[in-house]
């Protein structure tokens, strides 16, 4: 039976330090049928090269020079997909061998479900383990404070492509996109989350600066929505919000932040490492002829 074709969409910017070991996880794929779709954000190292290099006619690298940020370059992947399936990956992160065949049996016997992720881990430089998120595994939990965010990890995700063509990323959220997204869409499309740990997210620091742009436009999401759906609890998430933003940057300030990431994360299974060692190790193989 022919695998489906499933289109991954990433966009990069100055990631030749962390590109390979990404894309080495993609090749590991027990699920083979797939393209990369790589969007260059306008990168000034080595990154476009580095991508070139890579004998495998499954990627596509797209380079135009400009900087033009995360939201337009997905959307830019999904009007060039041809697969059924469109997956998000983000550079650094390492995808688990079975998360792609994991995803698309599932979307396969689901046809309700128009959007998937998964569980994860996070890791910090060397493969240092930090631990995972909270998750929510079925729409009602995914949904039911959307004022306070959504627990649905942006890289993991995988749904039908012509979902994502109806549902377009806002190019003006250059920060909390897939918050915006799923706040727009969880009244009339259905997700849900894998209960295994697919995907190792990459988390070596926080920055104040991006935190903040982060809590800014999820705020102006919330008061747009707000506005636009007529549902003026959904303004009461901005005040949320503002306290948050209010304890980061003290934290950050104090030099605090470790303590920021451990509280945002739960201690993983002790039974998760030795599988989580071994996606690390299998990503740092150094290049040598790769699967076309």
């Amino acid at each position: 039976m022919q695998q489906p074709l499933i289109s991954i969409g990433m966009s990069v910017f100055n990631g030749e330090k962390t590109l390979l070991p990404t894309i080495r996880s993609l090749q590991n794929q027990t699920h083979e049928h797939w393209e990369l779709i790589l969007m260059d954000d306008g990168s000034t190292d080595q990154t476009v090269r580095l991508a070139r290099d890579i004998d495998d006619s499954r990627i596509r690298v797209y380079s135009d020079g400009r900087n033009r940020k995360l939201p337009t370059r997905l959307n830019q992947c999904v009007a060039l997909s041809r697969g059924g399936y469109f997956a998000r990956m983000d550079c650094g992160d390492l995808a688990y061998p079975e998360r792609l065949a994991k995803q698309a049996a599932y979307l396969e016997t689901h046809p309700g479900i128009d959007l998937l992720a998964s569980r994860i881990i996070i890791f910090a430089e060397g493969g240092r383990v930090i631990g995972t998120y909270t998750f929510k595994q079925t729409h009602r939990e995914i949904s039911s404070r959307p004022t306070s965010g959504f627990y649905f990890a942006h890289p993991t995700w995988m749904g039908r492509t012509e979902w994502f063509r109806q549902h377009p990323y806002r190019v003006d959220m250059n920060k909390s996109q897939d918050q915006e997204l799923l706040l727009r869409t969880y009244r009339s499309s259905c997700f849900a989350c894998l209960p295994h740990i697919l995907l190792g997210y990459q988390k070596n620091s926080l920055s104040l600066v991006n935190i903040l742009k982060s809590r800014y436009y999820s705020s102006r999401a919330l008061l747009i929505r707000s506005v636009l759906d007529k549902n003026y609890v959904l303004a009461a998430g901005v005040l949320n919000n503002i306290i948050k933003a209010l304890v980061e940057t003290f934290a950050i300030a104090a030099g605090l932040d470790y303590r920021i990431l451990r509280h945002r994360s739960i201690p993983v299974d002790p039974l998760e490492i030795p599988r989580w060692r071994q996606v690390w190790n299998s990503c740092q193989k150094v290049y040598g002829e790769n699967k076309a």
